[in-house]
């Protein structure tokens, strides 16, 4: 009689097929889950994440926190920015959920938009970060020689730095303002994806089928746009996830240090700072602020792990 692998090794874990049952039981009618293990079944990729716990619940997250972002208009109770000094470092109560800021502003309704402030940040910083450097690392690995060399020593002086003082000499030399904080957290990201894209299309390039387009005849830079970058862009794609919770941190790194977004702005890293001064008598107005904080990169965090399972087969689960 056959015996499986994880019969003779007695491990009772349960398989992906599990997972994948599991999944598709949570789908409504027969009908549409049966489209639904089909469609799992043709992409193994999507079935290595959903039977990723903590991927899955940081997409989840991720989700809660864009929709109450976009629906920041309609959830907030009080304007952000409507200052009333008589209510002061209020706690929290049931007209304001989360307290008062030392000016009397709702947290609450500050957290709602400064959700939005974030996300933005990350989404932007890390497009322009991507968008520098994946050409650059790209084109330095596929053409070599000596601009591979400039372009790699280029990286190494900047990766010498650590990335947030990278973004306050960006600061420094552009001035402050939630603009210049996304330019700047941009440009310290740029280096680890011109590295990571570098990295990647070596290892592409040295494929068969990489070859045997070159002896077709196919020129050179169709080769790197239709052949090397498409197979190229797994590790970006768990980078940009990782990238997103670096970069909301680095704002509000920024924005704690007076150099991101400037008041009345509601920024999560600047509601940090001016709560810092009443951690004692009204440690609130920190403390939902640093929620919001730890729960987004954390979110985004957990995606990275899951997309790092999905698009590895190396760290399936088994």
């Amino acid at each position: 009689m056959a015996v499986n692998g994880s019969s003779r090794l007695g491990v009772d874990a349960p398989s992906e097929g599990v997972g994948v049952e599991r999944a598709a039981g949570m789908v409504g009618t027969p009908r549409a889950r049966r489209a639904w293990q089909a469609g799992l079944s043709r992409n193994p990729a999507l079935r290595r994440f959903l039977v990723h716990r903590a991927g899955v619940i940081g997409l989840l997250l991720i989700a809660a926190l864009t929709l109450l972002a976009l629906a920041a208009p309609l959830l907030s109770p009080y304007s952000p920015d409507a200052i009333d000094l008589s209510i002061m470092l209020a706690p929290p109560s049931a007209s304001h959920w989360f307290g008062t800021d030392p000016v009397g502003r709702d947290i609450f309704s500050r957290c709602l938009w400064g959700a939005r402030i974030s996300l933005i940040i990350g989404l932007v910083s890390v497009s322009m970060g991507s968008l520098l450097g994946l050409p650059a690392g790209a084109i330095s690995a596929f053409v070599g020689g000596w601009p591979d060399r400039l372009v790699m020593r280029l990286v190494d002086i900047l990766l010498a730095f650590p990335p947030i003082l990278l973004a306050i000499i960006a600061i420094a030399v552009f001035g402050p303002g939630l603009t210049n904080a996304m330019i700047a957290i941009g440009v310290s990201q740029t280096p680890v994806y011109a590295r990571l894209m570098r990295s990647s299309v070596l290892k592409v390039r040295a494929e068969s089928y990489i070859e045997s387009a070159r002896s077709l005849g196919i020129p050179e830079w169709r080769i790197l746009a239709c052949h090397v970058m498409p197979n190229a862009v797994s590790p970006i794609i768990v980078q940009a996830s990782l990238s997103l919770a670096s970069a909301i941190l680095s704002a509000a790194y920024l924005g704690f240090l007076g150099l991101g977004a400037q008041p009345p702005t509601p920024e999560w890293g600047s509601m940090l700072s001016k709560g810092r001064d009443f951690l004692r008598s009204a440690p609130h107005a920190s403390i939902f602020p640093g929620l919001f904080i730890m729960v987004t990169v954390l979110s985004f965090n957990l995606l990275g792990d899951g997309l790092t399972n999905a698009l590895d087969p190396k760290h399936t689960r088994r």
